[in-house]
């Protein structure tokens, strides 16, 4: 099983990028979010790597990041999504994004990758959600805990008030305060609409 490969960039395409390991040349496909971080060619790059076993060959996809791979491992677990349209999927945004996405139950933001129609994306939502929400919850709960007793009573507060524990995390996102009633304030400002 190859886990990841590090060495020169040879050839960077926009589906895929070549790197030599050892004298050896593995394609990878990645999506449009790795090929970001990909150096320019003759550069030296590390890429997570996923091998996809068929009857007829091997193919090898990269990733930037643990956190994609893992994303992509959960997609193409989806009955009817295989790797070129788990590529498309992550091609939409980042891994986090697509994370929430799946949370949320956004439906459209799947469907926008090429070769996902509507019930593809409801059933990528469907088959995915409840892992990606325990998943989610849990890197909010480290990141409210982290971040200190005024956050977390701020995100308390808001689920307090009704709204769900990572939408209350979304709406701290970014806010900077002294104490949980600024952070509170200014999540509710957020949630109007008005900051």
């Amino acid at each position: 099983m190859i886990a990841a490969v590090r060495g020169e960039v040879m050839v960077r395409r926009p589906d895929h990028v070549v790197i030599e390991a050892g004298g050896v040349g593995y394609r990878l496909s990645v999506s449009a979010e790795t090929l970001k971080a990909v150096p320019a060619t003759g550069r030296e790059a590390f890429l997570h790597a996923e091998l996809i076993s068929r009857e007829d060959s091997l193919a090898l996809y990269g990733f930037a990041s643990e956190e994609e791979r893992d994303l992509f491992v959960l997609l193409v677990s989806v009955s009817g999504v295989g790797p070129k349209v788990a590529i498309a999927v992550l091609s939409g945004g980042s891994a986090r994004e697509l994370l929430r996405a799946i949370a949320a139950g956004d439906a459209k933001r799947f469907q926008a990758a090429p070769g996902v129609g509507k019930r593809t994306a409801e059933r990528i939502i469907v088959e995915l959600r409840e892992k990606v929400a325990g998943e989610l919850e849990q890197d909010t709960a480290v990141a409210v805990a982290e971040a200190g007793d005024a956050r977390a009573l701020a995100r308390d507060g808001l689920v307090n008030l009704g709204y769900q524990p990572l939408e209350a995390e979304q709406l701290l996102e970014g806010l900077d305060g002294g104490d949980a009633e600024e952070l509170l304030a200014g999540a509710l400002r957020k949630a109007g609409g008005k900051a």
